[in-house]
């Protein structure tokens, strides 16, 4: 692991821990993030961490951006991987329907399989939250299936429906609320993925762990899913 600090902004600096997304990135990126939270203390305002790096946006009233470059390498002196805490588990119910999921017939085709057979490849894999982004509570975990992966659509959708669950290359993800996208949907959770009355705010935080559980259309409705058809076109 080669770190490296990247000047990202007159009050930020990003610091790269990895080339390559893999899994095995992420004990080491939680280990990182602590010991940055620790060794900033007040005059951090923010830390986000991704899949090889982690930014850090100091106070530029209390510290330099050379006393932070300073702070980093100390954080990250002799760092070891984050083995204690895996995150939690959360087990996230999923709808998986053409009227909900209109790609789900384009990645079977692509597969040389069925409907059914993509909801069993994508429901069965445990998936690692990388990182928050694009919106509030839109979690990038990953990764699936390679042979699931899929490119984003050409042309995205203006409108995608909250809790719509799906694929983008190797990475999955369900938008937290009505949104433009161009990922490749396969269904539809009824979770709340992001409560401003919730602690932290999003139901998942990197290095959390999901699980998508199929349910069937009467489940998801009594779990307050909405179950109106995704519009086709982008």
């Amino acid at each position: 692991m080669k770190q490296r600090i990247e000047t990202a902004a007159i009050d930020c600096l990003m610091v790269r821990l990895f080339e390559a997304i893999d899994e095995t990135n992420m004990p080491w990126m939680l280990a990182a993030s602590q010991r940055l939270r620790a060794v900033f203390g007040a005059q951090l305002i923010d830390l986000v961490p991704s899949y090889t790096t982690v930014m850090v946006h100091f106070d530029l009233m209390q510290l330099s951006p050379q006393q932070a470059r300073i702070l980093i390498r100390e954080a990250l002196e002799n760092l070891q991987p984050d083995n204690g805490s895996g995150g939690s588990l959360h087990e996230i119910p999923v709808w998986y329907d053409l009227s909900v999921g209109p790609e789900l017939s384009l990645l079977a085709a692509r597969c040389n399989t069925s409907v059914a057979d993509i909801v069993r490849r994508h429901s069965e894999r445990e998936y690692q939250v990388f990182a928050l982004g694009f919106a509030p509570g839109f979690a990038f975990m990953g990764l699936v299936e390679e042979a699931l992966a899929a490119p984003r659509l050409s042309t995205p959708r203006k409108r995608v429906a909250a809790g719509s669950v799906g694929i983008a290359e190797r990475q999955t993800a369900a938008y937290p609320a009505v949104s433009p996208g161009g990922w490749n949907l396969i269904g539809r959770t009824p979770s709340t993925l992001f409560d401003r009355q919730r602690q932290g705010y999003s139901l998942l935080q990197p290095g959390d762990r999901v699980r998508f559980v199929a349910v069937d259309r009467g489940t998801f409705i009594n779990l307050g899913g909405d179950d109106t058809p995704q519009e086709m076109s982008a």
